[in-house]
């Protein structure tokens, strides 16, 4: 095989992310997860991290349709107040997020607005690593989450991805976490079984990073392969008439195969205390509306589904969801009915140990910064709320000595 085409091959797998492989990184199965059962205490809480890659529009998400200079911006993509789920007189959720607003109506939602950081960059790849690293002043070499698994002793198991490759927020100095992914989107479906397992093969006198993505790309495909039997097991075994199966075989999305393996590990008492799971798709340049309804519709069902199995069980309810995107969108439209890389968007904050509501100022509409959304909440507000009241430890381990908190929004008795 032509090693120029395999090395890019495995750069756009993300196999050979430079943080995570210096952490540490390997291919874990879903049995070394599930070893851990019994391990945790009983009092310990779960952080579920998912990530919305690709820039998802925030305003189209939650939606100010009371405001004027909305529709001024975006005449042919704007929602109007009788399309919309209403939170208040002002701002209403996507339709496509009907079961989020049955979890706003019961108090189970937060919506966090405006959230970003200062001197925004609107590069995918920038600024992602912005947010998962925590580090908007500096480059930063570790990620958010991998820092805090250095601080706990690095066992990977502490902190899982069920993503395609390990993102760098889970890497840290001295380790990272476990990489079990579950469905093939790394590999492209129009490559033949061979072919991709050739890309895992190593190759004599290659650099050792490559040989080091190279093993682990053939270790992602052998994990995807085990789950993918544990899937159709699954489907086999469950009822035809259950609605949102147990089950990964009822999973109808990526992001609800993924969430449905957070829920087996949580009921199962594993050790890890945070996961990260992510759908992508939200670069929606063109033809937004109805492009974005259908991944909106898709987290909709995915989390929802989540949220009301997680309800059930003590551990469940010991869990907080949280849900953001590199950035958001800008105010105006563009001619080709979307619209392109913007700053400031909402991130959303689900679980039995949520206070509902509205938190952070909703950014102005007309009071722009060349066209784009002032922040009004830096997310390292968000991070060192997480950390302090879901993982119980002192944020300035991670993030430095950072003062910003979201008072209200968390419950630490739940």
């Amino acid at each position: 095989m032509d090693s120029l085409t395999r090395r890019r091959f495995l750069l756009a797998s993300g196999v050979t992310g430079a943080a995570a492989l210096a952490g540490g990184a390997a291919a874990y199965t879903l049995k070394d997860i599930l070893a851990t059962a019994g391990d945790r205490p009983a009092e310990a809480r779960t952080l579920v991290l998912v990530t919305l890659y690709g820039g998802n529009d925030g305003l189209n998400t939650v939606v100010p349709y009371a405001d004027p200079a909305y529709h001024d911006a975006r005449p042919d993509l704007a929602y109007g107040a009788a399309e919309v789920l209403r939170v208040d007189g002002e701002l209403g959720l996507n339709p496509a997020l009907a079961g989020l607003h049955e979890l706003w109506g019961a108090g189970c939602l937060a919506i966090v607005r405006g959230a970003g950081y200062p001197k925004p960059n609107r590069s995918h790849f920038q600024s992602m690593d912005i947010w998962q690293t925590g580090s908007p002043d500096r480059p930063g070499t570790t990620g958010w989450l991998g820092r805090w698994l250095d601080a706990n002793g690095a066992d990977p198991r502490l902190a899982v991805s069920f993503e395609p490759a390990l993102p760098v927020l889970l890497a840290g100095e001295r380790g990272a976490g476990a990489a079990v992914p579950v469905t093939r989107q790394l590999a492209r479906k129009a490559l033949a079984d061979p072919v991709l397992a050739a890309f895992g093969q190593p190759q004599p006198g290659e650099p050792a990073l490559r040989a080091r993505a190279t093993a682990c790309f053939a270790d992602l495909l052998a994990v995807d392969a085990l789950v993918a039997g544990a899937r159709e097991a699954a489907a086999t075994e469950a009822d035809d008439d259950t609605e949102g199966a147990t089950a990964t075989g009822g999973a109808t999305s990526p992001l609800a195969a993924q969430l449905d393996l957070v829920a087996q590990c949580v009921e199962a008492g594993v050790a890890t205390r945070v996961f990260s799971v992510s759908l992508g798709g939200f670069d929606t340049h063109a033809d937004e509306k109805q492009a974005q309804s259908i991944l909106l519709g898709q987290v909709d069902k995915a989390l929802t589904a989540f949220a009301g199995r997680m309800a059930r069980t003590d551990a469940g309810r010991k869990v907080v969801v949280a849900v953001y995107s590199e950035f958001g969108r800008r105010v105006r439209a563009n001619a080709s009915d979307g619209t392109d890389h913007g700053t400031a968007s909402d991130v959303f904050l689900l679980g039995a140990g949520v206070h509902g509501g509205l938190f952070g100022a909703r950014p102005s509409l007309t009071d722009l910064d060349d066209g784009d959304l002032k922040y009004t909440t830096d997310f390292r507000d968000v991070y060192a709320t997480l950390l302090e009241r879901v993982l119980g430890t002192d944020p300035e381990r991670v993030l430095g000595p950072w003062p910003g908190r979201l008072k209200g929004i968390l419950d630490t008795t739940a």
